[in-house]
């Protein structure tokens, strides 16, 4: 056919309008250029390309897999060919004439082919991905680890967008293990990240109370690297003060305010009450809350006005929106002011008394609506006891360990307050069958907490204007008329029932003897240097029940005592990247059953200079015990174990090998520093646990890298191994062997964890540019497992031969006088 002239033809695309169909025939999109008639001349070319273009888009936009390439451009264009789905490939006609599409191919030239072909198969592939892509996510194998791993990697909104739904679908303890890198990446990362993360932030607020605090403080010390102007306007602090303002709290729930009985003229109780928090008055719970004021000279809280406000406006304020956190941030932010003002107490013996004293005062606000966000359980703080916090070891700072009565509860956010009971108060219960849950039902608590306390002393009572937003809430004021009985005579009772005798072999009874006298636990002596000492060498259970025979709260079925050390000053975000560390560690070693054991504790970050650490209970540092026994490793093991071949010996032996090769991986795997014995605890089973994390990775004491062996082994651990060709010593580098083989099994879960870490950060691990690099290098990826074995080999015999680890321990006894 010669070269002719194509006459526009008039289509009507409001009629006959290009519908793309993806899988399963829905339509992805409708191409219209409006409603009417238009004339068109269409090219081929143009044609081609533009419904490859919308293929492309549609497949990016909705996911799906469109595998209708062949078909739009197999044979003749106007063939009619058919789409994926069997729908037949879109025409442009009108009534009357011949297909456009055809009178134009007719006449113009054939594509280029092999173009075509190259542009399908990057189609079929893209397509592929995304469908293993697809499939990867829905899997069951699909963790928490992989969703974190694909929300910091991806760069495609979608992806993002999905992952970040898909948070609500794992558990919530999963989640929080990775909430600092979620907070993070919401801080520092770009705009898609960050929405994609904050509606699951949001939610879980909504949700929970404890959520929300760590959620402020941790968005508040992550936003501590930043430039201040920039800090004031970024996402994290925008989202910090939207939860501190409480306006994410659950829309279905209104806190019911208990009612109260007024009295007529003064709206006070008919006992006329100041505008102290009056010590006769222990029906009234009285939760901490904002602005509580002190004087330099007296911890006391000052008084500002006469009375407090009467009438339903005094109770409107008591429950507006902001009493929801605030209660818990005045107890944090009480907590942490007393470390403050510890510090600039220049001995160990002042600061103690200071701290005796300050936790005294403390106790006139417990209990109240507060908890401790390192515990597990819900429960409401009702004591400190005041005469057992202890200052720990710290030259510049101030740390100090307390120990805090809690009453488990279903519920801190709806159960009850218990009331205060005085201290002066003997301590009587129901009988035994009686004993009431404080704190978990009302009718419970009415029947419990009846006593009214007698203070001598009105003085020491905290200003209620000072407190600020108060939560009142009064128990029922009808006493149950049953007798009491003392806590002794209940003892007595139950002693004297009659049981089943209990028979024991009389071997059985000789040998518990001979055991028990062979070696008697060391008992250690009170340090004015280190107070802390005696209060960690005292068993965990006798603490416990000696606590509990000498407060009131005691004979509640669920009194617990917990412990947390307070720290000012310190930045804690390395020792909470430590500790995530070593939790990864430990869930790889024991899904590939190796018998590693490590022990992490729970780190809670308040700020970029303040936090709280979970104690590790029965355990003294090794420092304190070569101090207080004047005692070697080996010669303490056998005093407080037994001779070599009993059997409490060589399971503390084992225990101390099976801790050791763990610590040893921990410390080469993230370069631990410092590594001095009063960073070394030694636990009552035998087990040793690292502790202070604040050099690792990039840093070191003063930057000097003085401090080069892969990790410490002294001649002493060797020891009490039973000695360079012992069997545990053999035991302890197959051990170490076993753990770095499944540790690089999962290194991208471990190198996961610190490396969305670094992201904006200006902590001292992240400094120079081959951190990553060198932690990735440091597990060996390229070795075979018989190379390994002679590194592991190597690495032991260098740290047991070190130097510098020598001459760092002799620097730590003469500038610390650490052992």
């Amino acid at each position: 056919m010669g070269d002719t002239m194509v006459e526009p033809v008039p289509v009507k695309l409001s009629d006959q309008s290009l519908v793309l169909r993806g899988n399963g025939g829905s339509a992805l999109c409708v191409i219209t250029e409006g409603v009417g008639e238009a004339s068109l001349v269409i090219d081929p070319d143009v044609a081609q390309k533009a419904c490859q273009e919308v293929l492309e888009k549609v497949k990016m936009i909705h996911g799906s897999s469109v595998e209708s390439l062949d078909k739009v451009d197999g044979g003749d264009a106007g063939d009619g060919g058919s789409l994926a789905n069997g729908d037949t490939e879109p025409k442009l006609t009108n009534t009357g004439h011949t297909s456009t599409s055809s009178r134009i191919n007719e006449e113009e030239s054939p594509l280029d082919i092999n173009s075509v072909k190259n542009a399908r198969r990057r189609q079929k592939n893209n397509s592929a991905k995304q469908s293993w892509l697809l499939r990867l996510f829905e899997c069951k194998l699909f963790d928490v680890s992989m969703a974190i791993s694909y929300l910091y990697n991806s760069k495609e909104p979608g992806v993002q967008a999905y992952i970040g739904n898909r948070l609500f679908c794992f558990r919530y303890e999963d989640v929080d293990f990775y909430l600092p890198q979620l907070l993070n990446m919401y801080i520092h990362m770009d705009e898609d990240v960050g929405d994609a993360i904050k509606p699951y932030v949001v939610h879980r607020c909504r949700q929970s109370i404890n959520f929300s605090l760590q959620c402020a403080w941790l968005l508040g010390a992550y936003s501590s690297d930043m430039h201040i102007s920039t800090q004031r306007h970024s996402r994290g602090t925008k989202l910090r003060k939207l939860i501190l303002s409480d306006e994410l709290k659950p829309a279905h729930k209104k806190r019911e305010i208990p009612p109260l009985s007024l009295a007529p003229d003064t709206g006070l109780s008919p006992s006329k009450r100041t505008h102290q928090r009056s010590k006769s008055d222990a029906t009234v719970s009285i939760s901490l809350s904002s602005n509580l004021k002190r004087t330099s000279s007296n911890p006391k809280v000052e008084n500002d006005d006469e009375e407090l406000s009467s009438s339903s406006e005094s109770l409107d304020r008591s429950f507006c929106s902001p009493v929801r956190l605030a209660p818990e941030r005045e107890f944090i932010k009480s907590l942490m002011g007393i470390g403050k003002r510890l510090a600039t107490l220049p001995t160990k013996e002042q600061k103690t008394q200071r701290l005796i004293s300050e936790l005294s005062l403390l106790n006139h606000k417990l209990p109240a609506r507060v908890w401790l966000p390192t515990a597990g359980f819900d429960h409401h703080v009702v004591r400190v006891p005041h005469t057992q916090a202890v200052v720990l070891n710290s030259k510049d700072k101030a740390p100090y360990l307390i120990y805090v009565e809690v009453l488990e509860c279903e519920n801190f956010e709806t159960s009850l307050v218990p009331v205060r009971i005085p201290e002066n108060r003997i301590r009587s219960t129901r009988s035994v069958e009686n004993l009431p849950e404080c704190g978990i039902t009302h009718e419970q608590r009415a029947s419990s907490f009846t006593t009214v306390p007698n203070y001598d002393n009105d003085d020491e009572a905290w200003s209620v204007d000072d407190i600020g937003e108060l939560q009142v809430e009064l128990p029922e004021l009808h006493t149950n008329s049953c007798d009491n009985i003392s806590q002794f005579s209940v003892d007595s009772i139950t002693s004297q029932e009659s049981k089943d005798p209990v028979f024991i072999a009389a071997g059985d009874i000789r040998r518990r003897l001979s055991e028990q006298l062979a070696h008697t636990p060391t008992t250690f002596r009170r340090d004015p240097e280190d107070p802390s000492a005696v209060a960690l060498k005292e068993p965990w259970e006798e603490k416990v029940r000696r606590i509990r025979e000498g407060t009131p709260y005691g004979h509640f079925p669920n009194w617990r005592l917990l412990s947390v050390i307070v720290k000012c000053g310190d930045d804690l975000r390395q020792e909470l990247l430590a500790s995530q560390v070593l939790k990864q560690l430990q869930s790889i070693w024991e899904s590939e059953r190796v018998p590693l054991w490590i022990r992490p504790y729970k780190i809670l970050v308040i700020s970029g200079d303040s936090g709280m650490i979970e104690p590790v209970v029965n355990a003294v540092s090794i420092h304190q015990v070569k101090k207080q026994s004047q005692l070697s490793l080996l010669h303490y093991f056998l005093q407080e174990h037994g001779s070599c071949t009993t059997e409490a010996f060589l399971t503390a032996q084992r225990n101390f090998v099976q801790s050791c090769a763990a610590y040893c991986l921990v410390c080469y795997l993230l370069q631990v520093k410092d590594r001095h014995n009063g960073n070394i605890l030694l636990d009552a089973e035998g087990h040793i646990i690292h502790i202070d994390f604040g050099f690792i990775l990039s840093s070191s004491p003063r930057n000097l890298g003085f401090e080069t062996s892969a990790f410490k082994l002294t001649a002493e651990f060797v020891d009490v191994m039973g000695g360079l060709n012992g069997d545990m010593f053999n035991y302890y580098k197959m051990l170490m062997l076993q753990g770095l083989i499944a540790a690089r099994k999962h290194m991208d879960k471990v190198v996961q964890v610190v490396e969305i870490m670094q992201q904006g950060s200006q902590l001292p691990c992240f400094h120079g540019s081959s951190t990553i690099r060198n932690l990735k290098e440091r597990f060996h990826m390229n070795m075979t497992e018989e190379q390994l074995q002679i590194l592991v080999e190597q690495m032991v015999d260098g740290s047991m031969r070190s130097i510098t680890t020598k001459l760092y321990d002799g620097f730590q006894y003469l500038t610390n006088g650490i052992m």
